[in-house]
């Protein structure tokens, strides 16, 4: 294979060009890259391989019950996103010309997409007080909906340790193993941005408040750094029976089947949480769309009133903004195996 394609190339598509260079790199290393000949298949009607293909030379038609829909060309708008990428496949795809395309694993793409995402919080500075740790916790609206069962196992699995002023608790891009409950004192969370020598503040947390529960629900590294600013005590709860014991309780999947009727009659509204060019290119008919990146900024436009059931191309965001909009009282759904079984004719979008 004589074509290479560089992470700065790949800048050129949506979603990765939200991605970090690093991102990119990691992906540009490990590329899929396939030359076409005039008349090669691309990919068939139904076909169920899970990757996002991408147009980088030539062009192609766009084919349903064997007529050419669309030709598409490389270098247009039309090309910047991966072709017809729900899964499964509701075109069939040929070369149309002598043609590159390249393919990006979906599942990694999707959880580099919900780490960066997932990075900003909602910068406030935080009161440093003696308010008793656990009366503050049991007071959060996650804890309020997870079964009393749940909160005693909790309490029991929970492992204390000291922390002295300056101790690295969290380092950005370290693997997820722990959510952290502060008992007391407080820390400092900060950020490197790519390109960037010197860490963001991005807050300031105290006694009774939390951190850590993005990557482990995003199965993804750390997003930021947390730095001790004070001596104190941390519970630390293991990302296993964080997922059993806090996520899975607050986490309610539903099928497209059921959760269709819901919206129809009234009782829920579609929430699309991925990046605006996902959401311009295929998004379910009707659907509210607010990115993960920003629904902390911007949740108090949605209704508390309403039950929300969130999409995203498989669970992964989804889930992480489940969490994030639980911690503010929001009732949501989280839809299974997300926007892969919605119905071709069920969608609205560029690329349907």
């Amino acid at each position: 294979m004589s074509t290479k394609i560089s992470f700065l190339e790949l800048n050129n598509y949506q979603p990765l060009d939200t991605l970090t260079p690093e991102n990119l790199k990691e992906i540009a290393n490990e590329l899929d890259i396939v030359e076409l000949a005039n008349g090669d298949i691309v990919f068939e009607e139904g076909d169920k391989d899970d990757h996002h293909i991408f147009l980088y030379k030539g062009s192609v038609d766009l084919i349903k019950a064997g007529k050419i829909l669309k030709t598409l060309e490389a270098g247009t708008a039309d090309t910047k996103s991966a072709l017809a990428h729900i899964i499964p496949r509701n075109f069939s795809c040929s070369a149309s010309s002598d043609a590159i395309i390249f393919n990006v694993d979906a599942d990694q793409l999707d959880t580099m997409l919900a780490w960066n995402q997932t990075g900003s919080f909602q910068v406030e500075e935080l009161s440093d007080n003696d308010d008793d740790w656990m009366t503050r916790l049991l007071q959060t609206e996650v804890f309020r909906r997870i079964p009393p069962a749940n909160i005693q196992a909790i309490f029991t699995s929970l492992e204390d340790i000291d922390v002295n002023i300056g101790d690295s608790i969290v380092k950005q891009d370290d693997a997820g193993d722990y959510f952290y409950i502060i008992k007391s004192g407080r820390c400092m969370v900060t950020r490197k941005n790519p390109g960037q020598d010197k860490d963001i503040k991005l807050a300031d947390l105290s006694t009774g408040d939390t951190f850590g529960e993005e990557a482990l629900i995003s199965d993804a590294t750390r997003n930021a750094s947390v730095v001790m600013l004070s001596k104190g005590t941390l519970s630390l709860l293991s990302k296993e029976n964080f997922l059993k014991l806090l996520n899975e309780p607050i986490v309610e999947k539903i099928d497209y089947t059921a959760a269709n009727l819901k919206v129809n009659y009234g009782q829920a509204i579609w929430l699309d949480v991925r990046l605006p060019a996902e959401y311009q290119s295929a998004h379910i008919k009707d659907a509210t769309h607010m990115p993960l990146i920003s629904l902390r900024l911007k949740m108090q436009e949605l209704d508390p009133m309403v039950n929300y059931i969130l999409y995203c191309d498989t669970e992964r965001r989804s889930a992480s903004a489940s969490y994030i909009l639980s911690e503010k009282g929001f009732k949501t759904s989280i839809l299974s195996n997300g926007i892969k079984d919605v119905p071709n004719e069920c969608l609205d979008g560029t690329n349907v």
